[in-house]
């Protein structure tokens, strides 16, 4: 009797976890804030009062600038996600041969993340992590480190997220890739402090 190996796509493949390490500067949140008040007021939804156009536009061009720092600082960490799933699988002899790449990775976490994952990530309170996640790929593709408010062009950090999401997409669109989403792949994400906790359980047990 001949046993048929399993396809790739009926086995379930656990790849490294996402932590996700957090990010807070001083005045961040705030600005943030101010930022989004500032968009409202400019475009007419509500009122102004005294401020100027000139000192609304600068509110929410600082509010920007916090949002590609947090974003930057995102992406790193999704970018040596991508690497160590990368690594991963090139380590495994039937998942090496299908020539998976970072663009695979990318697409998998965007638009095919886990059920659980999307749960957690909704827990915390983040609604439209696709669009997080594209963003903060998207700036990591040209950025090596982040730049000082004074190195960005305000229109870049006024609209800056028309420009991370094509920055995405030329990147995913630079070289044919495999799909990872049907190949049974799961894992899990977790802040960073409640990542070390559970190796601190780990351990212990």
């Amino acid at each position: 009797m001949t046993t048929i190996a399993p396809s790739p796509a009926r086995i379930q493949r656990k790849l490294p976890p996402l932590i996700l390490h957090p990010f807070a500067e001083a005045g961040g949140p705030d600005k943030a804030v101010e930022s989004s008040r500032a968009s409202l007021m400019l475009q007419g939804l509500l009122p102004s009062g005294e401020r100027t156009t000139e000192d609304l536009d600068r509110a929410l061009i600082d509010g920007r600038y916090q949002e590609i720092r947090m974003l930057f600082y995102v992406g790193k960490d999704l970018v040596r996600w991508i690497e160590q799933c990368l690594d991963h699988v090139n380590r495994q002899g039937d998942l090496h041969e299908l020539g998976l790449k970072y663009q695979s990775f990318a697409a998998y976490l965007v638009h095919h993340t886990p059920a659980p994952v999307e749960a957690k990530l909704r827990k915390w309170g983040v609604g439209d992590y696709r669009s997080i996640f594209m963003r903060a790929l998207g700036l990591n593709s040209i950025l090596a480190d982040m730049p000082s408010r004074e190195q960005l062009a305000d229109e870049f950090v006024r609209n800056y997220y028309r420009y991370a999401d094509q920055m995405y997409q030329c990147r995913q669109s630079q070289t044919p890739h495999p799909e990872a989403s049907d190949l049974g792949f799961d894992f899990e994400i977790y802040a960073s402090g409640e990542y070390s906790r559970r190796l601190e359980r780990e351990w212990a047990e």
